[in-house]
């Protein structure tokens, strides 16, 4: 008899907790299901923590065995859901049911370990031979190597031979010490994950809102009254998170629309599905705009009131056959000159309150968007029309003042060379409704890694500093340059222009990392900042490598061979390195890319002269610290257990290199060490820094005692900041990053705190703590009439009671600022309104959005007639041209996507999860299968030009035939979990098919949309 996986697990009278427990020894199955209770309260403790896999942040209790005697180690048994936690209420999806089976997996790692150069094997060493090692490899290539001074003579102080990736995964403390230890040796290659998935959502959100972030929260999709799934797939990526737009669903009769390439888990429940063509979301998006606007269908008081819909363009912006004003094609990129406003004499914007200016923001969108007609739209993106006008009709009703939609996305907006400008139109669209600030609406991006949030806002990107602050170039060789530069300038008078305070942030900084070394002499060690001269992203560090020019590298918790795009041309990068460093709790395919798997990995071992070191981390169950989910909650979470074997935490692997490589330079001198030496590092134990004494660090301190403006002492000398607005340009206030300040304070550890009272419309703001300033709904003044009134009595969130704002939220706004005073609700601008036109330097590629194809299309010629077909300012190296596809090679669209039962390429080591999705498959829709003759289950060869991999046919109705153009196309779906490593069967990494083409603003890999073939093997 044939068994599926559920009838196998059910005919074994296992649950998800039995097979964890099989794993772990217990049995019988049945037995320990009746019994796992009497095991929990049986001299078990709980610990308190939050699932590792994706950016919902769900609660746990870990129940672990151990009595406390001084040689018992604990040892977690079970994990279920916390039923206190506001979000998850107690519940688990496959993936974080199966978190037992994370821990004790057989790829977990015990002992460092080295691989010599040219070996076939992995030899055991101890910790103080692998750091000692690798202290003296990092100093002798930054003395070799680093770069003092550029050819113009400037300062820049920069090392680019050797770089670092950041986990997504790791808690934040973790990532302050990363950003310490990489900057303070000059490190400009240093990156994380949000580099390869949410990057464009941040060149998106933040020109066009302020902040780069989710603007409402999991719980507030509840209050919705239409729900767009576009771009994403929320029931099958975030289970436990999708509960809430059920909860709108049933409770507040919200209309669930998924417009995707798939039917599917999404779309299963939804109201209804639209399909389309991977690639395309741009041009269905540009043709809702134009639909609100030639229906008239937008929120006009809000439009009027809280867009720039009213300011007037500069006469010299243009927009011609694909291309905006100031295009340099040898060099593909803009002279952004033009992209700006008429000024009047007093240097602010000018404004037209009437609309009638043609140059007005509004009448220039309306004219951009007119070419994206329904017939066009059709064309382009294959949806059917009245698909496609009733996704417009539904969402216009929206702009009704009590109604709201919010819209879900996640990479299937982000994977594209035109992916910022995607998310950048769904922005412009919420504005055009009136739903940016209401509960119930807004963009909700819903990031796929636990910590991958935090590690964006604590900097960990190339030209990125904590905060989301800016990296200096080498340009701005003063720190007043810098600050000029960087600091907006009011466009309209009287507004907050919140950014207006970056020097108090950036002093701040720069006293955490250089502490009493950072003095107004020295412009608080400005120069020992490294400087850049062109980013040196994920992208572009590959192409480097690839070309020999990098020698070290160093991956935690990351696992690049798997993540990165054309995975053939990654290995062999790899292989040009002098050294690797890997730090994960895994044995991952990145720190075995040497070993030769046969067809999963054809390479001669012998040939590979990379020295390789495996280090043993911590998994999130062994650690405490802080993460923050898509919400922006920091969410503090404790240790349960001890690393396995000689397993360390991440802190104590970094701090035990910076110490040796400190000492190094102390004891030998070196090129530049002084910002390495002076780099502040007085932790208790500098080699193996506490979480919370790290965190604190983050949060900041004040130097000497703070006054107010009336000289009242309001924060003595040595006590922790109570909130980002007292800090001070001056020196007298150190915080790592602006935006946590608050998140532990003299109060205590907010982070930590477990309050889930409702306090209207689902906020829980006793829960946790979220940036900024615990605010759980940005832009929450928009929300109110410029009187303010609600727009909807029924969603108020926040009030003004005659002196101040407050209410359920902590208002994004100036708590004393009395309705018309002026003062916008959009307070990161210096416009202080949402933009509909985002010019001077926020976008590289246009200051309004425009569909482009994929580097790799099935589209010849462009149905809006233009001659610029794919996005003109996208990364796009000379070497990689060879390695594109074209649509007579390779006539069907691929698409990459995730499944409910696994997380990226972590879940193939637990067990569990394996068992539940063991074996590689592509999904081909049901017509092209007839086709090609392939059945359910057949081997099939999907090819790119870049390379193939082989796995099982899975025939499907779920992706449709659609029309592009006038023609046939095909697509076909591509899981990517699987690989050469781990306790599933060994597979293919589905990044062999993908190109290494990034996003223009971002630099984020198109893996949404490429050319395949597709062959029965």
């Amino acid at each position: 008899m044939a068994l599926g996986r559920r009838e196998f697990l059910k005919s074994a009278g296992t649950c998800v907790g039995g097979a964890s427990a099989i794993a772990l020894g217990f049995a019988p199955p049945q037995a320990f299901a009746q019994e796992t209770r009497q095991y929990k309260l049986l001299r078990a403790k709980e610990t308190r923590n939050n699932c590792t896999y994706c950016s919902v942040g769900c609660g746990l209790l870990m129940y672990s065995l151990g009595d406390g005697a001084k040689n018992a180690k604990p040892s977690i048994f079970h994990i279920e859901g916390d039923p206190d936690h506001p979000v998850s209420r107690g519940s688990l999806c496959p993936k974080g049911a199966g978190l037992v089976d994370f821990i004790h997996s057989e790829g977990r790692l015990h002992y460092p370990s080295y691989r010599a150069p040219g070996s076939k094997e992995w030899t055991r060493i101890s910790w103080e031979e692998a750091t000692d090692r690798i202290a003296r490899l990092l100093k002798d290539d930054r003395d070799k190597n680093f770069i003092a001074k550029n050819e113009k003579g400037e300062t820049v102080n920069r090392w680019l031979t050797t770089g670092m990736l950041a986990s997504s995964a790791a808690s934040n403390e973790t990532g302050l010490l990363d950003f310490k230890f990489a900057r303070s040796m000059g490190m400009l290659a240093l990156d994380c994950q949000a580099r390869l998935c949410h990057g464009p959502t941040v060149s998106a959100l933040g020109p066009t809102l302020g902040r780069g972030a989710m603007t409402n929260n999991w719980v507030d999709i509840k209050n919705a009254n239409v729900v767009l799934i576009m771009g994403g797939n929320p029931a099958e990526a975030h289970p436990v998170g999708f509960k809430w737009v059920m909860e709108a669903k049933i409770r507040n009769g919200a209309k669930v629309m998924v417009v995707d390439p798939r039917f599917n888990r999404s779309a299963a429940v939804a109201d209804f599905y639209a399909p389309i063509r991977a690639g395309s979301d741009g041009a269905f998006l540009l043709g809702v705009i134009n639909y609100l606007l030639t229906h008239d269908q937008i929120q006009h008081e809000y439009v009027k009131s809280y867009t720039n819909a009213s300011f007037v363009v500069r006469e010299d912006f243009s927009f011609h056959e694909g291309l905006f004003s100031g295009y340099d094609a040898e060099k593909r990129s803009y002279d952004k000159s033009s992209w700006a406003y008429e000024r009047d004499a007093q240097g602010y914007a000018v404004t037209d309150p009437t609309l009638q200016n043609p140059r007005c923001v509004i009448n220039l969108l309306r004219e951009h968007a007119a070419r994206y007609t329904p017939d066009v739209v059709t064309q382009i993106t294959g949806t059917p029309e009245k698909d496609f006008l009733h996704v417009c009709e539904t969402l216009a009703a929206t702009s009704a003042p009590d109604l709201t939609s919010t819209i879900l996305f996640a990479l299937g907006w982000t994977h594209h060379t035109n992916g910022t400008q995607i998310i950048r139109t769904a922005a412009m669209i919420q504005l055009l409704l009136g739903n940016v600030g209401m509960p119930g609406g807004g963009l909700n991006a819903l990031r796929g890694h636990s910590n991958i949030q935090g590690y964006t806002d604590l900097g960990l990107l190339s030209l990125r500093l904590p905060g989301y602050m800016n990296l200096p170039k080498d340009s701005q060789q003063t720190l007043d340059t810098y600050l000029q530069a960087v600091t907006p300038h009011a466009d309209e008078p009287g507004q907050v222009n919140y950014w207006h305070n970056t020097p108090k942030f950036f002093v701040s900084l720069m006293k955490t990392l250089w502490g009493d070394h950072a003095t107004p002499t020295n412009n608080w060690g400005y120069d020992w900042l490294p400087k850049w001269d062109r980013s040196y992203d994920m992208l572009a560090y590959f192409e480097m490598m690839h070309q020999g020019k990098v020698n070290g590298y160093i991956a935690q918790g990351f696992n690049p061979l798997a993540a990165m795009p054309d995975k053939n041309r990654m290995r062999d990068a790899l292989s040009k390195l002098r050294f690797l460093i890997t730090m994960d709790p895994l044995d991952t395919e990145t720190a075995n890319f040497w070993q030769n798997e046969g067809t999963f990995n054809d390479v001669k071992p012998e040939d590979i002269q990379t020295e390789v070191f495996r280090l043993p981390a911590s998994c999130f169950a062994e650690e405490n610290g802080s993460i923050v989910n898509s919400a922006r909650w920091l969410q503090w979470h404790y240790e349960g257990a001890r690393p396995p074997g000689d397993a360390w935490n991440d802190g104590r692997i970094i701090g035990t290199i910076f110490t040796k490589l400190r000492a190094l330079y102390a004891k030998e001198g070196g090129v530049s060490p002084e910002p390495v030496l002076n780099m502040q590092w007085n932790y208790q134990d500098p080699e193996d820094p506490t979480p919370e004494e790290v965190a604190k660090e983050a949060n900041g301190y004040a130097l000497a005692d703070i006054t107010d403006d009336k000289g009242r002492v309001v924060v003595r000398r040595g006590e922790l900041l109570p909130d980002f607005s007292v800090m001070k340009d001056d020196g007298t206030t150190a915080s790592y990053c602006w935006i946590f300040a608050g998140s532990w304070t003299e109060a205590g550890n907010q982070m930590a705190r477990r309050d889930n009272t409702d306090t209207g419309l689902g906020t829980t703001p006793g829960w946790a703590w979220a940036w900024p300033a615990n605010r759980r709904i940005l832009y929450n003044r928009a929300s109110l009439d410029v009187q303010g009134r609600p727009w909807d009595p029924k969603r108020q969130i926040i009030a003004w009671d005659g002196q101040r704002w407050g209410g359920g939220d902590v208002p994004d706004y100036p708590v004393t600022s009395p309705p018309n005073s002026g003062v916008g609700p959009f307070i990161m601008h210096s416009e202080g309104v949402g933009l509909l036109f985002a010019g001077g330097d926020k976008l590289v590629d246009g200051p309004f959005p425009e569909h482009y194809e994929p580097t790799e299309t099935p589209v010849l010629s462009s149905a809006l007639g233009k001659t610029t077909l794919r996005n003109p300012a996208a990364r796009f190296y000379a070497d990689e041209k060879p390695r594109m596809g074209d649509p007579a090679q390779y006539p069907y669209v691929a698409t990459t996507y995730s499944i409910t039962e696994l997380f990226r390429h972590w879940t193939k080591h637990s067990r569990l999860n394996a068992i539940m999705q063991p074996e590689q498959f592509v999904e081909i829709g049901d017509k092209l299968a007839g086709k090609l003759g392939i059945a359910a289950g057949d081997m099939v060869r999907v090819s790119s030009h870049r390379g193939y991999i082989e796995a099982k046919a899975v025939v499907t109705k779920r992706l449709k035939r659609l029309s592009v153009m006038g023609k046939d196309l095909d697509q076909v779906g591509v899981p990517c979990h699987w690989g050469f490593k781990g306790a599933t069967q060994k597979g293919y990494l589905a990044n062999t098919l993908t190109p290494a083409i990034g996003d223009a603003n971002s630099q984020t890999p198109e893996f949404k949309a490429f050319l395949v073939n597709v062959e029965k093997v």
